[in-house]
Formats: C-alpha cells, sequence, structure tokens
C-alpha cells in the first residue's frame, strides 16, 4: 500500500459517555451507526432485487412487493450494520478508517446497539406477512446469514463469498415473491449477483487491508494479496458474462446488453482507480458499483 495510516490500540481510541438524559441529542450518532447517510450498502442490496422483480413481472412489480423489497432493503442493511458494528467494535479500534463509529468511540453503548438491531429486525418482521410464504422462508435464510456474517471474518478469508450470498438471497426472494416459483433466469441473476458483490466487497476490504492484517481480520484482499484486482476483474467478467446469460434466457433486446457494455466501462474504470490500491481510491472503486447496479436495471427496464 502507498499510503501510510496511523492505527490505535482499542484502550487509546477516542471515548465519549453516553448522554442518556439527552436521547435526541444522540440521534445523529445512532443513524450514524446505520449507516443511513451512506446509502450506497442500501441500493447494492436492493438493485439485484429490482432486476429480479421487473424480469419476473416482465414489466412493473406488484405495488406491494416492489414497497416490501425497498423498505426491506433499507431495514437489513441498516440492521447488519449495527449487527456487523456490534461484533467488530474491538477490530474498528484498530483500523483507522472505522476508529469514529459510534460503538469505538462510546457515543452508543452495546446494549443500545443491541436494542436499536431489534426494533429495525421488528420493523422489517412487519413486511414478511406481505410476502407469500416461499419468499418469507428464504427471507429468514437470508437474516441468518447476514446476522452471521460478522463471525465470518474471524474464521475463513472469504467473508466476502458470506456477504455476497447475503445480499444475492434479494434475488430468489424477489423472484418467488413475485411469481410463486424459482426458475433458471433467476438462478442466474443469484449467481451474477454473488460475482458481482464479491468483487467490490474485495475492493472495499483492500482499503482496509494493512490494518485487518494488523488486527487480525480475515478477507479475501489479504487472501488474494498481489493477484486482488487480477481476481477482482476475472469476477467482473463473469458477472457480466452470467448476467449476459440471464438476458438471453429472458429474451431481452439490445437495450440491455448496451447497458451491459455500460457496466464494463465502469469496471474498467473501477480497475484504473484501484490500480495502485491507494485506500481512498479502493473505496471509491466500491462506491463506483452503486452505478453499475442502477445501469443493469435501466437496461432490464427498457428492454422490457
Amino acid at each position: 500500500m502507498n499510503t501510510r495510516r496511523t492505527t490505535q490500540r482499542p484502550d487509546q481510541a477516542r471515548r465519549i459517555t453516553p448522554n442518556g438524559s439527552r436521547p435526541l441529542a444522540r440521534l445523529p450518532a445512532f443513524l450514524r451507526l446505520t449507516r443511513i447517510d451512506r446509502p450506497v450498502g442500501i441500493w447494492l442490496l436492493a438493485a439485484p432485487a429490482l432486476w429480479a422483480l421487473w424480469l419476473a413481472a416482465g414489466g412493473w412489480p406488484s405495488g406491494i412487493n416492489l414497497t416490501v423489497f425497498l423498505l426491506g432493503s433499507v431495514l437489513m442493511r441498516s440492521a447488519g450494520c449495527v449487527i456487523n458494528d456490534f461484533f467488530d467494535r474491538d477490530f474498528d479500534a484498530q483500523v483507522a478508517r472505522t476508529q469514529g463509529r459510534p460503538l469505538v468511540t462510546g457515543e452508543v453503548a452495546p446494549r443500545e446497539a443491541l436494542v436499536l438491531l431489534a426494533l429495525l429486525l421488528a420493523a422489517a418482521a412487519c413486511l414478511l406477512p406481505l410476502l407469500n410464504a416461499p419468499a418469507r422462508w428464504l427471507a429468514l435464510a437470508a437474516l441468518a446469514l447476514a446476522l452471521t456474517y460478522p463471525l465470518a471474518k474471524r474464521y475463513t478469508h472469504l467473508p466476502q463469498l458470506h456477504l455476497g450470498i447475503a445480499f444475492g438471497m434479494g434475488v430468489p426472494m424477489a423472484w418467488v415473491a413475485e411469481t410463486g416459483e424459482f426458475t433458471r433466469v433467476a438462478g442466474l441473476l443469484f449467481i451474477a449477483n454473488v460475482l458481482w458483490s464479491l468483487a467490490y466487497d474485495t475492493l472495499y476490504a483492500m482499503a482496509d487491508r494493512d490494518d485487518d492484517l494488523r488486527a487480525g481480520v480475515k478477507s479475501t484482499a489479504i487472501l488474494f494479496g498481489e493477484l486482488d484486482l487480477l481476481i477482482v476483474g476475472v469476477l467482473q467478467i463473469l458477472t457480466l458474462l452470467v448476467l449476459a446469460m440471464a438476458g438471453s434466457q429472458a429474451g431481452l433486446g439490445l437495450a440491455y446488453h448496451v447497458a451491459l457494455l455500460g457496466a464494463a466501462g465502469l469496471f474498467a474504470w473501477q480497475q484504473y482507480l484501484a490500480r495502485e490500491r491507494q485506500p481512498e481510491r479502493c473505496l471509491r472503486a466500491f462506491r463506483n458499483n452503486q452505478w453499475v447496479g442502477a445501469v443493469v436495471l435501466l437496461g432490464v427496464m427498457a428492454s422490457l
């Protein structure tokens, strides 16, 4: 890495005593804990589900399903951030980029984070009755994956794959919710989303690689080493190929394939951004993936 970064031990991180008498004054800290101020993750979770909804419906999906998956993406991504920060608060204190998170600074106490998590999951559970039975079962599987993701980085170098499968569950959920069945196109979209998630989350992990090595956190960025960008590039190419297969199976036209060319251009830009593996540029490459999701969705909508 070309950028030197300063880290602190957990006991050296700045601590702020929560002011329990002024809960409204601490609302920004709770919002930052959910990362609602950084909506890229919400869109990365929602976009593939929207691809699936539009393709399954052959056009505009039902208003109920659209509402459920948009709200569900906000709630579950927020819940995922809370549980991740709860488990990782000691690790986060050792990583330069995450030392200002509310559970590290003490702006939010661990027990308060658990209460917030329970509220978010309760709100998400209110959406389940609006789905059919198969989609509800898939939602429970997705929840289990989301809650266990923070533990994966302690035991395997493939937590990004775990996250990719968790994010990918939105595809079969959306498809089954709209059609009541799971088809080959849905399976291809799921595979494409897992490959895509593995690529962009590796870029994200590359920004923290030096600090993660010191903290003992595992990731694909560490596993891939000097081959990181090459492997990310292969994953991006595979993503496009599988998306092209899904489009052909679904009978999508020229607009969709033009959109895939646009996505390929965005992937090339991400490779350029991350070429020197500078942390901030790796994060820029990661964030650029929100446009990949949007371009593919526009291609699906235009073709239908």
